[in-house]
């Protein structure tokens, strides 16, 4: 149940509009962080220390967005959900399919799901931005960053002319 208040200026439905997709975004945030822990763990093989430990300031920094987005929910008035049964329930996305796997194979995944992450990140920022746009700036400034992280697992399964090996 929502608050009987949002951000000044914004209508209660409009609030509403952009919570839903905060939430969404919120839900798939934490996924990424357990799944880049996951993979963290689970990455053997050759390449093996620089995949394990470029994983770690990707999640570190993933994490600060789940709680930038959990706060920007409460701010308009929402109550963030970010309990297990709530992720579950809330993913509209596969698990993560890989356990102890090597290098190669988790960076193929990890590929596809930062391609649906940062996918349905620029979804939300459409919808935001035609509502909210300290939203909008938020969701904008992460989408950066997790298309950085995303070059970086891009970057390894790169050939010398470009080619992804997906």
């Amino acid at each position: 149940m929502p608050s009987a208040y949002t951000a000044p200026g914004l209508e209660e439905a409009d609030a509403a509009k952009v919570r839903d997709a905060l939430q969404d975004r919120l839900l798939a945030l934490i996924d990424l962080t357990l799944t880049l822990k996951h993979i963290h763990w689970n990455v053997v093989g050759p390449n093996f220390i620089g995949v394990h430990e470029m994983l770690d300031p990707q999640y570190a920094g993933v994490s600060e967005m789940v709680d930038a987005v959990a706060e920007r929910i409460a701010t308009l008035g929402g109550q963030p959900l970010g309990t297990p049964g709530a992720i579950v329930e809330g993913r509209h996305w596969d698990d993560y399919g890989l356990n102890r796997a090597v290098t190669h194979d988790h960076l193929q995944a990890l590929d596809h799901v930062y391609v649906g992450v940062i996918e349905d990140h620029r979804k939300a920022i459409k919808l935001s931005g035609d509502i909210d746009p300290v939203s909008e700036d938020l969701l904008i400034g992460q989408t950066n960053d997790l298309e950085l992280y995303h070059w970086f697992v891009r970057a390894h399964l790169e050939d010398k002319g470009g080619k992804l090996d997906s």
